[in-house]
């Protein structure tokens, strides 16, 4: 009796055991650009990788192509039953405001805008302080005293990296002259390499030596440009640095691989919960790319004052004012 009773409660063990480790089904979904956009959603991809490499986990994965496919390519990853749900970028902020609503057992996590329901987790950046660390490094890299940026869509989020640039700049100086251009108004305004490429030359034309692109396809064709023209870019949200070494300044980190990673280890972990949730260099969701590629150009007394800075907002000294707060810049 003994025997069967240490049997039965040994089995009824090794079951909870086995349930409690039943992996999670998640899906993540590309939006416009793909995986390999070398930008955006290219770092989602890396962190869903670093997840699957550490817990040995695979995940779903899909691809849009265009706006209109975003809610059918949404419902057919609901149906298939995940627990996890990630969608890269915030022109998947309608799809997922619908389809949520529409399967409310799953799960999902939406990066770069914000929808409030009961089973979504919207994670969103502080890009103006990643913006004003690369603006501080363009202000003192900077021979003629004139910075650029050059934005894809024209939207509040693109402008406040615009925003907080400008504040890193005029840090350094004051009166340095900082040109501004969007290349559209529309999902388009991303994958316009000729306007990219032509807004950038006549930036340099009027004597931009630096300019950051945050315009997706249309900014790498900006940086091309740049580095064609001698001139210093600054990349966005991953390490662009290897694409132009010694012509790219720095990269503007948007840390897209910690908040798939993170959101796909709280639904291993059973700990996912929804609700909206803000990364910034406080939360290693923002930060600074140095590598070898970059290493020459960023001088001892520009690293030095660009990772003060970066304390500094991180304890509050500096506060870097976010355009969507107003709908305006400081400066």
């Amino acid at each position: 009796m003994k025997l069967t009773s240490l049997s039965l409660a040994l089995a009824a063990t090794l079951f909870a055991a086995g349930a409690h480790a039943a992996d999670p089904k998640l899906a993540l979904v590309f939006g416009g650009g793909g995986k390999f956009d070398k930008s955006f959603n290219q770092s989602a991809f890396e962190g869903a990788e670093r997840f699957k490499k550490d817990t040995k986990i695979g995940y779903l994965e899909a691809q849009i192509t265009n706006d209109a496919q975003s809610e059918q390519v949404l419902r057919n990853m609901a149906r298939k039953e995940v627990d996890l749900v990630v969608s890269i970028g915030f022109s998947m902020t309608k799809a997922v405001e619908t389809v949520s609503k529409e399967f409310p057992k799953v799960k999902f996590m939406l990066i770069d805008s914000v929808v409030k329901a009961d089973n979504v987790d919207s994670v969103v950046f502080k890009e103006q302080e990643g913006s004003y660390l690369v603006g501080l490094a363009a202000g003192m890299a900077s021979k003629t005293q004139k910075v650029g940026f050059l934005g894809g869509m024209d939207i509040p989020l693109i402008r406040a990296f615009a925003c907080g640039y400008a504040q890193g700049a005029k840090a350094v100086n004051a009166k340095i002259d900082v040109t501004q251009n969007m290349v559209g108004t529309t999902p388009a305004a991303w994958s316009d390499p000729a306007k990219g490429g032509e807004l950038a030359r006549a930036q340099i034309d009027r004597g931009v030596d630096v300019l950051f692109a945050a315009a997706g396809g249309s900014g790498l064709a900006a940086l091309q440009t740049v580095k064609d023209k001698g001139k210093l870019g600054i990349g966005v949200d991953s390490n662009q640095n290897y694409l132009y070494p010694g012509s790219i300044l720095t990269s503007m980190l948007n840390r897209v691989d910690n908040a798939v990673y993170d959101g796909f280890k709280a639904a291993q972990a059973g700990t996912w919960k929804a609700g909206v949730t803000v990364k910034g260099l406080k939360e290693g969701g923002i930060d600074w790319a140095l590598d070898e590629h970059n290493r020459k150009l960023i001088t001892p007394e520009m690293e030095k004052r660009i990772n003060q800075a970066k304390q500094d907002i991180i304890s509050g000294k500096v506060n870097v004012v976010d355009y969507r707060e107003k709908n305006s810049c400081p400066v």
